[in-house]
C-alpha cells in the first residue's frame, strides 16, 4: 500500500529521501519555507571528502563516497564532482605528530583511506604551499562538487518520480491524526502516514512540537571567493589547527572557508558575514599561501547550518513516535553524506534494517530518560 509521507526541508538530505522514497512508489510531499537549497545544502563549500571525518561518520562517509563516483547515473549529472584528493596540512612538528596518531587511529579500524605525507610530497601535490610546512595528511578521490546544482539535480529527479515539492511555506503545526500527522503549512493541511524531519536549523522547532527537544543551535559558516587567477591547486586543502577549507575551481577564482561562524537570525532566516571572522580565515590562507596577499576578494556570504553539541547528526525514528524519522543536524559537514541519507531514511520507512551503523545518530543521545 502506498505510503504518504511529508518531508520537511528540501535540502540535499531532504530532496535524497524524496528519490529514494519516490522510487520505492510512496506519495511524497517535501515542504520548505524557504526553497530547496537555500540556507545550507546549496550554499556550502561543497566538499566531498572522508577525511577527518568522525569515526562513527566513516562508514556512512564511505558509502556516500561510493554514491558519488555514479552520481550521474543515479540523478542524471555530475553534480559538479571533481575527485581531486583533499590535503589536511601540517604547519609544524606538533600538527604532525597530531596527523600521525589520527593515521594510526584510523588503521586500528580498519581504514586506510588517510594516510601521512611528508614535506617533499606535499610540495609536489601543492608546489606553491609555504615552506614551513612538513607534510600532511591525504585522502585520494576525495574532492568537490557544485553545492546547488547537487540539490537541483536531486530534487528534479524525486519530482520526476512523481514526488510533489511545496516552497515558501512554513510548517506551523503537527497533531496526530488517524494514525498518522496532519500537518499545518501555508494555510493548507497535509496528511502524512509518516513525517521526516530534514529541516536542517529549524529541526529543533519540530522536534519541539513533537515532544522531543535536542540541543540544536544554528551557526551561519561564512564563505570568500576570489577573482580568477592562473591556476595552482588540484587538491582542496585544510589546515590542521585552524579551521580552513580552501580550494581552486576550473575557473580559476578560490573558495576560501571553513569553520569560522558569523552571525545567524533564524528569526528571519538570515545569515550575515563578519569582516573579523573573514579576516581570520584570510589570514590563514595567506600563511599557507602567501601570494594569495594580492588576491581579490569579488563576493562573501553565510549559510545557516544545523550544529549538535557532539557535532554528529540525528538521524532515526523519533525516540517517541513511530511514524516520526529524523535526519539533521550534520554540523556544517553534511553535504557529502546526502548521498546516503536517503536510502538510510527509506529503509527505515519500510522497516528495514539500515545496511549502515546508525545507533549513535539516534536522537536518544539526548534524552536522559
Amino acid at each position: 500500500m502506498t505510503t504518504r509521507i511529508v518531508i520537511v526541508g528540501a535540502g540535499i538530505h531532504g530532496c535524497s529521501a524524496a528519490v529514494h522514497l519516490s522510487l520505492l512508489g510512496h506519495q511524497v510531499t517535501v515542504i520548505d519555507k524557504a526553497y530547496a537549497g537555500r540556507h545550507a545544502s546549496g550554499v556550502n563549500a561543497g566538499g566531498v571528502r572522508r577525511l577527518g571525518r568522525h569515526p562513527a561518520e566513516i562508514p556512512l562517509a564511505m558509502a556516500a563516497w561510493k554514491r558519488w563516483q555514479t552520481m550521474h547515473d543515479f540523478v542524471g549529472e555530475d553534480c559538479g564532482f571533481r575527485p581531486v584528493g583533499q590535503i589536511k596540512v601540517a604547519e609544524s612538528e606538533s600538527d604532525m605528530e597530531h596527523l600521525a596518531l589520527r593515521e594510526k587511529q584510523l588503521q586500528s579500524l580498519g581504514f586506510d583511506h588517510e594516510y601521512l605525507i611528508d614535506g617533499d610530497e606535499l610540495r609536489r601535490r601543492i608546489p606553491s604551499v609555504a615552506q614551513h610546512c612538513p607534510g600532511g595528511l591525504a585522502c585520494d578521490g576525495d574532492g568537490y562538487a557544485n553545492p546547488y546544482r547537487t540539490v537541483t539535480a536531486w530534487r528534479r529527479r524525486a519530482q520526476q518520480q512523481g514526488a510533489t515539492f511545496y516552497e515558501g511555506i512554513e510548517v506551523t503545526n503537527l497533531e496526530p491524526h488517524r494514525g498518522g500527522w496532519n500537518v499545518d503549512a501555508g494555510g493548507q493541511r497535509f496528511y502524512a502516514d509518516i513525517v521526516v524531519n530534514c529541516a536542517g536549523a529549524w529541526a529543533g522547532t519540530l522536534c519541539e512540537r513533537l515532544g522531543e527537544p535536542v540541543p540544536l543551535r544554528a551557526e551561519a559558516p561564512m564563505l570568500m571567493i576570489t577573482e580568477r587567477i592562473s591556476p595552482f591547486l588540484q587538491p582542496v586543502v585544510g589546515a590542521t589547527s585552524r579551521p580552513l577549507s580552501f580550494k581552486q575551481f576550473e575557473n580559476g577564482t578560490v573558495l576560501i572557508g571553513g569553520g569560522v561562524r558569523g552571525i545567524v537570525d533564524t528569526q528571519r532566516n538570515l545569515a550575515e558575514t563578519r569582516l573579523d571572522g573573514l579576516a581570520e580565515n584570510a589570514d590563514t590562507v595567506v600563511s599557507l599561501f602567501p601570494f594569495m596577499a594580492q588576491v581579490r576578494i569579488v563576493r562573501t556570504w553565510a549559510g545557516v547550518e544545523a550544529v549538535m553539541p557532539d557535532q554528529l547528526p540525528v538521524i532515526g525514528h523519533s525516540a517517541i513516535h513511530h511514524n516520526v524519522i529524523h535526519a539533521f543536524g550534520f554540523s556544517a559537514h553534511g553535504f557529502q553524506l546526502g548521498a546516503i541519507t536517503g536510502e538510510i531514511v527509506s529503509d527505515l520507512v519500510e522497516q528495514s534494517e539500515p545496511s549502515l551503523p546508525i545507533a549513535p545518530f539516534s536522537i536518544r543521545r539526548f534524552h536522559n530518560d
